[in-house]
């Protein structure tokens, strides 16, 4: 039999969890590069997830703490609905992925980790990647560290943004 570790996955299973909400602390904090942080924009962040299901998982998150989507005023909206666009395009431009899984949790029974502060994941999904391995064996297998999906992703998310969508 085949053994595959994935021993980083005990720092988030054994470790003792932050008290408080770790989206506003990483808001409030200017240290971007430790803390995954791809795009500081005024009302919204763009991050990757410490504790990814793929390879480039990145989230969307309101700089202001907010549980609901009805929380959130027009601006919020409008800029992070903003960000997944960039998201899409910089995850389509660095992983090639054959489709995407975008989605918000919204509250504990709807599986969100973190129920008080709403944010969007966006993960980039090949054909045939059936996540069989968390199916039988309670882990991931991924193929990039975050520090390498870090220094990938920011070149191209902040392209995008530069960019900007109008001229797509």
């Amino acid at each position: 039999m085949d053994i595959l570790w994935a021993p980083w996955r005990q720092a988030y299973v054994r470790g003792e969890k932050p008290a408080g909400c770790f989206i506003c602390e990483i808001a409030r904090q200017q240290n971007d590069a430790q803390n995954f942080v791809l795009w500081r924009a005024s009302l919204s962040l763009i991050l990757l997830n410490r504790f990814p299901y793929n390879s480039g998982h990145l989230m969307v998150c309101p700089v202001r703490h907010a549980a609901s989507l009805s929380d959130l005023t027009s601006a919020e909206r409008y800029e992070l609905q903003d960000g997944l666009c960039h998201c899409q395009r910089a995850l389509s431009d660095i992983y090639k992925p054959d489709g995407f899984n975008i989605g918000v949790n919204l509250g504990a029974a709807a599986g969100a980790g973190l129920a008080d502060h709403l944010h969007w994941h966006i993960l980039p999904r090949w054909t045939g990647d059936s996540n069989f391995m968390s199916s039988i064996a309670e882990l991931r297998v991924l193929s990039q560290s975050l520090d390498a999906s870090f220094q990938l992703l920011g070149p191209a998310l902040r392209s995008s943004i530069i960019q900007g969508l109008d001229s797509a």
